[in-house]
């Protein structure tokens, strides 16, 4: 268990462990195959969109909206249709009314009464801004992507929060569901780190890209994570 009095500030990832992404994937995602009379299972549909947003995140800065496009293209290209220009800004424009887990607010409110709240996420700052107010609490900090220029699991963008957080990494908690884009690199600069290991069809990773490493705990959602850090 956690001694949670040492930590000054609590990181989030936020789609996939804040937001639901992967309902928010299918419900853009299935339709455009489903025009093109194409299909795949819910985890192969999961493992594609993992490996074409990895690949696409490791080559040259673009924004995430453009990553995005870029998947919408990639599942094209693999199961052979093309895609139409409505089709490719679909994924993007989707991510505007991607939901939260329903323990989302709630554990956030909780964790807001005794810790500062920062986001690391892979993401544009408008696309971000769409998400803010689901979400329903003001955060301390907001790291993305576009300001680091760089997509996780780089080093760069966890080094542009540690500047902007300025506590040292043993003080400071990350909390997230992808092991690939988060568990690895943040225990690489000695942060200490939370899995949140949501039910997924892809059991593990979920729309991230499979990885592994040893988090210093592991829950199944945001609420056990606040009842551990702040027990009634």
């Amino acid at each position: 268990m956690l001694d949670f009095t040492r930590f000054r500030v609590l990181s989030f990832d936020c789609y996939g462990t804040l937001i639901d992404w992967e309902s928010g994937i299918f419900a853009a995602l299935r339709p455009i195959l489903a025009a093109h009379e194409k299909t795949a299972s819910d985890s192969a549909l999961l493992k594609r969109y993992a490996e074409l947003e990895a690949t696409a995140e490791k080559r040259e800065f673009r924004p995430y909206r453009e990553i995005l496009e870029s998947v919408v293209h990639g599942f094209g290209k693999q199961l052979e249709f093309t895609p139409t220009v409505a089709e490719l800004s679909s994924l993007p424009n989707s991510l505007a009314s991607w939901q939260p887990f329903p323990d989302t607010v709630s554990a956030l409110r909780r964790l807001k009464s005794r810790y500062p709240l920062a986001i690391i996420s892979n993401v544009d700052d408008a696309l971000f801004a769409n998400t803010a107010p689901k979400l329903e609490v003001k955060f301390d900090h907001v790291i993305t992507a576009q300001q680091a220029r760089a997509y996780k699991p780089s080093l760069k963008i966890f080094k542009l929060a540690h500047e902007r957080i300025g506590i040292p990494p043993q003080a400071w908690l990350h909390v997230a569901q992808s092991v690939y884009h988060d568990v690895v690199p943040a225990k690489s600069l000695g942060i200490t780190t939370v899995w949140v290991n949501r039910p997924s069809p892809r059991p593990g990773a979920g729309a991230a890209k499979a990885a592994t490493a040893q988090p210093d705990l592991e829950v199944p959602d945001l609420r056990t994570l606040a009842e551990l850090a702040l027990p009634s």
